[in-house]
This record gives structure tokens, C-alpha cells and sequence, in this order.
């Protein structure tokens, strides 16, 4: 088949939610600007792994599944766009690739897991010849899609026999249809119980410092009818103390083999204030954002963004001149907060290592 053949026959799957984050066109990767919502639905397209790497890095795409797939299509860009004439030279142009999209995120496991499944592949392919490879690269990044897409209705289906009815869900940064190849995943949970007439409101805080709670949460749930209120990242715990959550549903970046959780910054001390109000905090997030390999959240690499997105967010100086400010992008939650985590395999439970080992042994 041809580059051109194969990259025509991945197949365009319409988002039940009506969103579409990410869809592939044949030779390049269509994506809503998220840093551009809710004021403009904008969209940009890239054509090699280097311009999709840097699109991730500006968060023009985010969300650690979201994250996976765009990888996959970022290595069916290089495959696509490979002049190789070997088997050979081809995986050495898709090595390249991989090592260009993991390095655009670190902290997100997704992204190293889709370019490492795709470079099996290609791998196992290698003796067919180029087009073979090429192949074998495309259909791979169609399938993390399709996977992901009944991965999300899956962990809404586990998550929502969680939420009671009529209940007040506290959630997190955006984990949703802008994050994942389907309905979310905490938001997914979400999703799944107002279809499900559960009745229930949706507490959505800005989560700063680039506000995806406020700007990109706010926005899906208004499209898909969910009741909700948005508050500050600083009024949870009263609003906790008042009986007004009850539950807190939040993604994950990556969450290593004891449980410890990586996940946007500020989820760590919504965990503690859930834990002092006795409250359930739940984390839902895919199997394949389970890293058995890395041990506990110690291993974990934080990512360290511009300082600037604190004192000058989207160009606007809050602080003065010459003020230094850090701005760690995810933290970690340890296992002792988390209530379970709901998987597209069911839900996990304490002890961690057990249970996480058990759900991913039975994706594989």
C-alpha cells in the first residue's frame, strides 16, 4: 500500500460528545487550539512529530490520553513523511521521532507508551519492507484512538456506580472530551451519571495557572448540559466544610505502581482536604497511564514550566518586574489519600501495588 493509501484508510471516528480535540487527515494532524478556548475555536495543523512536539509543549494539545494518541499520530507523521528506502532507514526516522514527541512531556507516561507501541510494531514489520512498516505504523495510530475512545466510556461506566444521585462532584484541571480520544475520564465518570439522570452538579475549580478548569472544563460541560459552578482553586475546603462535595473526581498524568498519582499541580491538596472532611477522592485514568515500571512517585519527573504563566498569565503582569515564581506543573498525591482509582479495566483498590498490577496484567 502507499503512503498516501494507507494514511486515507485510518478511519475518521465522529466524538459522541460532539468535540473533537484531535482528528487525523491523511498527512497531517488537525488539533483545536486549547490555549485559545473558550474565547476562539481555533485550530492548527502539523505536518512532522517536531510540529506536533511543539504543540504539545504549548499545550495546544493536552491531557495524558489525548496525550497518547497524538503521539501515535506524531510517529504517523514521520512514517508518512519518512523518504527511507529501507526497512532500515525507516526505523531509524521513526527512533528519531519517538525520542522528539517523549521529550515533549515528560511527566505524562502516555506519550512513551504510544511511541514505544508503535515502534513494536514498525519492528515487527521490518522484514516486509518499507511500506510494510509505514503501514503498520498508521494502523497502530488509529488503534491507540479507537482504544482510547472505549477506554473513556468504560471508566465513565465503572466511575458513575460511584456517584450517587443528586450528587456534587468536585473535579479538577479538564479531563474530559478536550483531553482524551472519547468522553473524558473524570469527566467521563461525570458524562456517564447525567446520562444516567443522576441529577448531579459539577464543582469546577480554575486550576491555575492556566485556568483548564475555568476555560476548557467550563466550556465541555456547558455543551453537554451538565449543571455546574466554577470557583476559585481556594474554595473547595470551605465548600467541603459546608457539606456542599460530595465526592472529588480527578485525572492522572501518570501513576505509578504503588499509587502514587501525578497529576496537574493543586491535586494533592484537594486529596488532603477530601481526606479531612471524609470524603471520597477518586482518580480515573486509562491502564495504559499505570506505569508498573517506575516504582513509586519519587521517579517521577516534574515538569518545570515558565515562571512567566504565574506572573504574567496570558500576558497580563500581576506581580511586579523582576518577581520570581515557580511553576511546577503536575504534583503527587500518595496513595494513603486516594479512595480508588477507576480504570477501563474497574476499580482499583488498596493495596495499590496488588490491585494495579492485577488490572494491568488483565489489559494486556
Amino acid at each position: 500500500m502507499s503512503a498516501t493509501g494507507a494514511a486515507s484508510a485510518l478511519p475518521h471516528r465522529v466524538a459522541p460528545t460532539g468535540i473533537e480535540p484531535l482528528t487525523w487527515r491523511g498527512d497531517r494532524v488537525r488539533l483545536i487550539d486549547q490555549t485559545a478556548l473558550p474565547v476562539e475555536e481555533r485550530y492548527v495543523e502539523c505536518t512532522t512529530p517536531q510540529e506536533l512536539a511543539e504543540s504539545i509543549r504549548r499545550l495546544e494539545v493536552r491531557g495524558a490520553p489525548l496525550l497518547g494518541i497524538a503521539a501515535g499520530y506524531g510517529m504517523a507523521l514521520a512514517a508518512v513523511g519518512s523518504e527511507a528506502r529501507t526497512s532500515e532507514e525507516m526505523l531509524s526516522d521513526l527512533e528519531e521521532a519517538g525520542r522528539v514527541l517523549s521529550a515533549s512531556r515528560p511527566t505524562a507516561v502516555n506519550v512513551a507508551w504510544a511511541v514505544q507501541r508503535c515502534l513494536r510494531s514498525a519492528g515487527a514489520s521490518g522484514a516486509e519492507g518499507v511500506d510494510a512498516v509505514r503501514s503498520a505504523i498508521l494502523t497502530e495510530a488509529g488503534r491507540i484512538a479507537e482504544e482510547d475512545a472505549a477506554s473513556c466510556r468504560a471508566i465513565g461506566e465503572f466511575g458513575a456506580e460511584l456517584v450517587s444521585e443528586g450528587a456534587n462532584i468536585l473535579t479538577h484541571c479538564n479531563a474530559g472530551a478536550l483531553a482524551t480520544g472519547g468522553i473524558g475520564t473524570a469527566l467521563g465518570v461525570i458524562h456517564v451519571a447525567h446520562e444516567q439522570g443522576k441529577r448531579v452538579h459539577a464543582w469546577v475549580d480554575e486550576t491555575r495557572p492556566l485556568w483548564q478548569g475555568a476555560r476548557l472544563t467550563t466550556w465541555e460541560l456547558r455543551k453537554l448540559g451538565v449543571p455546574m459552578t466554577l470557583v476559585a482553586d481556594t474554595a473547595p475546603g470551605s465548600l467541603m466544610a459546608r457539606g456542599l462535595i460530595d465526592t472529588v473526581v480527578v485525572g492522572a498524568d501518570r501513576i505509578a505502581a504503588n499509587g502514587d498519582v501525578a497529576n496537574k499541580i493543586g491535586t494533592y491538596q484537594l486529596a488532603v482536604l477530601a481526606r479531612h472532611h471524609g470524603l471520597p477522592f477518586y482518580v480515573a485514568a486509562p491502564c495504559s497511564t499505570i506505569d508498573m515500571a517506575t516504582s513509586t512517585g519519587d521517579e517521577i519527573a516534574i515538569e518545570r514550566r515558565d515562571p512567566g504563566e504565574v506572573s504574567q498569565p496570558f500576558g497580563l503582569r500581576i506581580a511586579p518586574q523582576g518577581t520570581w515564581a515557580v511553576n511546577p506543573a503536575f504534583d503527587v498525591t500518595p496513595p494513603a489519600l486516594v479512595t480508588g482509582i477507576v480504570t477501563d479495566r474497574g476499580v482499583a483498590r488498596h493495596p495499590y501495588r496488588t490491585s494495579l498490577r492485577r488490572l494491568v496484567g488483565r489489559a494486556r
